[in-house]
């Protein structure tokens, strides 16, 4: 019997649904087989490649083909380098592709790449652009939310406009877990738990996911919820919700490795029972493998080595840690604000000072300190460094060495014409330190000229952009209205309106404006300003004015006066304190044990009550017995006898003098 004739290629794409990639796959590798350069073939064979997940034997298969291959399935090729990890190179080619497409496959490589401010871009123009940008709503609203939440991870909050979330955030899962990762990164952990809530049960109830499709966005979900209730001091809660959720079990079952090692790694630190370091070391490594294509973001692998580090110190490498960490610091840039660079220097220190991280206490801030600060001598221009002395300072109740020390370096930096060093310089967070330092010692007028200066800075630097940081803007500007001077309310006003400039429903900006030009520039307020006020009859609608005339001014209760009538407790008879034995040395000579002692015995004998001077020898024999004065009559000056002579004076040796 003869053999069935194999089908052809053309025939199978005509038949095929596109849940057929195997059977398309096999199909294009007969036809590569009769002829390797046909162009059909090698294109079925990369979609299917990439349907099937197979991206890196997609990537062979683009080397295969050659440049023409590439320049026929550019988007295709795009794709496949992005999935492999290789996202210069695919940036470089989606921004060569044009169409909606390629915007798509930019914008997801952006993203991976940590380029977040090109990313909202590309979303915003896929919003924008084409009929599809309707069909692509609720995605393209997940994916920018997404974005957001990154570049509050990244610091890079400013970039932010929608800092709360809406009503179309919390009516898909995926929408309500994006804005809590925002919260999360901006440190509203109490929000962010309750948006997790949400997000869990909206996918429980979803009725568009199979159950494993649902245990798989579960499980992230639940990683992320643990991690929240173990940074409010819950863990036990979270273990037993762990416990509950059968998450234990089903890390494996996390597709993802970034998010399974994350998520063993949170088990170990909320664990209820420490175990011994060097366990938790080997469980900590046995899930560090993550493959490029699914690569940590920064921040987290920034914490993932700290744990790492910890752990190492935990089991006595302290030497291994200081020479690692020591590297990687210096072979960064400094000075730098980098988080995940200024906090080695944390470790480096407790490395080179032998600090066990589970025991060290204030205690023993004197003694790391003596070994610190040589090291800043040698670093100065190291920040992490810098902050972990005056920490240490602070620990010892030592303030005025801080604030020298931060004041010094801010000194360094000013002279500098480097733009880099005076972003340090300026930066938020050190300003920021340095001005709850002098707030510690009462000084009002350097806080203010501080936070001038620093929102100064930044505002010349980005004329056209949004400020770099609002608080900071907001706090110099709260400053400034606390003077009385108008040179200073002008300066607060120009900072507010500045910030409502960038953002015209902020609030507290227009607060700002008002507050500064209410009273002495009264013709640079706008009708606007006023009018976006909460209105003042609003504000005491529920306050009746003459109840609380009649009530008066209110007063303490007394203490004194109590309306029981029952007989008070007779108090305790205070036992009678037991006298300090006097040690041997300090007792007084000639003390008697029972006498009573002199209570003004450490006073100076001249300032006792007691004193009184001594009387002169013959003082008023002589009273009167001035030269050709009266003689009293009944005093008879007997003659003197003897040698020399002389009146009114008895002979005698005058004192030192030696006979010879």
């Amino acid at each position: 019997m003869a053999a069935a004739p194999t089908p052809t290629l053309s025939t199978l794409l005509s038949k095929t649904t596109l849940t057929d990639h195997s059977t398309l796959l096999a199909a294009a590798s007969r036809a590569l087989k009769k002829s390797k350069a046909d162009p059909e073939a090698q294109h079925v064979r990369i979609v299917a490649l990439l349907k099937l997940d197979r991206f890196d034997d997609a990537l062979r298969a683009f080397e295969e083909g050659g440049d023409a291959l590439k320049q026929r399935a550019r988007l295709e090729w795009a794709y496949a380098l992005y999935k492999s990890g290789e996202l210069e190179r695919a940036e470089e080619v989606a921004g060569e592709v044009g169409g909606r497409g390629g915007l798509h496959v930019l914008a997801q490589t952006t993203y991976r790449a940590e380029r977040f401010e090109r990313a909202m871009e590309c979303y915003g123009r896929l919003g924008e652009e084409g009929e599809e940008a309707g069909e692509e709503e609720n995605d393209l609203r997940f994916n920018r939310s997404a974005v957001e939440a990154q570049l509050e991870w990244a610091g890079k909050g400013y970039l932010v406009r929608k800092k709360r979330p809406e009503r179309e955030d919390l009516e898909a899962f995926e929408g309500a877990y994006n804005a809590a990762c925002g919260s999360i990164a901006r440190g509203e952990l109490g929000q962010g738990e309750v948006l997790l809530k949400r997000a869990k049960d909206l996918c429980s109830a979803s009725e568009e996911l199979t159950d494993s499709e649902k245990e798989a966005e579960l499980l992230p979900i639940l990683v992320q919820r643990a991690y929240v209730l173990t940074r409010l001091g819950r863990a036990d809660e979270a273990n037993a919700e762990i416990t509950a959720m059968g998450l234990s079990e089903s890390m494996a079952k996390i597709p993802d490795a970034s998010t399974r090692h994350v998520a063993q790694v949170n088990a170990l630190t909320s664990a209820a029972d420490p175990e011994n370091p060097f366990i938790m070391q080997r469980r900590f490594q046995q899930s560090s493998q993550i493959p490029k294509n699914d690569a940590l973001f920064s921040f987290q692998s920034a914490i993932l080595q700290q744990d790492r580090y910890t752990l190492d110190l935990l089991c006595l490498k302290g030497n291994g840690v200081a020479n690692s960490t020591h590297a990687r610091i210096a072979s960064a840039a400094s000075p730098t604000t980098d988080a995940g660079i200024n906090t080695l220097a944390v470790l480096n220190v407790a490395a080179k000072a032998r600090v066990n991280p589970q025991t060290f206490s204030a205690a023993e801030s004197k003694v790391v300190l003596k070994e610190v600060l040589p090291m800043l001598e040698k670093r100065p221009t190291d920040v992490g460094l810098l902050l972990t002395v005056i920490q240490l300072y602070l620990l010892t109740n030592n303030h005025g060495p801080a604030v020298m020390l931060l004041e010094s370096f801010f000194a360094k930096l000013s002279e500098s014409k480097d733009s880099s060093n005076l972003d340090v310089r300026f930066a938020p967070g050190l300003v920021g330190t340095l001005v709850s330092l002098y707030a510690v010692q009462g000084r009002t007028s350097q806080i203010r000229t501080e936070l001038a200066k620093a929102t100064s800075y930044w505002r010349e630097k980005q004329k056209d952009g949004p400020p770099a940081d609002s608080n900071l803007a907001k706090a110099a500007g709260k400053s400034l209205l606390g003077s009385n001077q108008e040179k200073d309310l002008l300066a607060a006003g120009e900072i507010f309106e500045d910030l409502l400039s960038k953002n015209s429903s902020d609030r507290s900006a227009v607060a700002g404006v008002v507050a500064a030009y209410a009273t002495s520039m009264q013709d640079k307020l706008k009708k606007e300003h006023i009018d976006s006020l909460t209105p003042v009859p609003r504000l005491i609608a529920g306050i009746d004015v003459d109840a609380l005339e009649e009530a008066g001014v209110a007063s303490l209760p007394s203490t004194t006066s109590s309306s029981s009538k029952k007989r008070p407790a007779e108090k305790e008879k205070e036992k009678p304190r037991k006298k300090k034995k006097m040690q041997p040395k300090r007792m007084p000579k000639n003390y008697e044990e029972g006498k009573k002692m002199d209570p003004e015995r450490w006073i100076p004998m001249r300032d006792r009550s007691y004193w009184r001077p001594k009387k002169k020898k013959g003082k008023g024999r002589d009273a009167g017995a001035t030269q050709g004065g009266m003689e009293d009559e009944k005093k008879v000056a007997a003659p003197v006898t003897g040698q020399g002579g002389g009146g009114g004076g008895g002979g005698g040796k005058k004192k030192g003098k030696k006979r010879k």
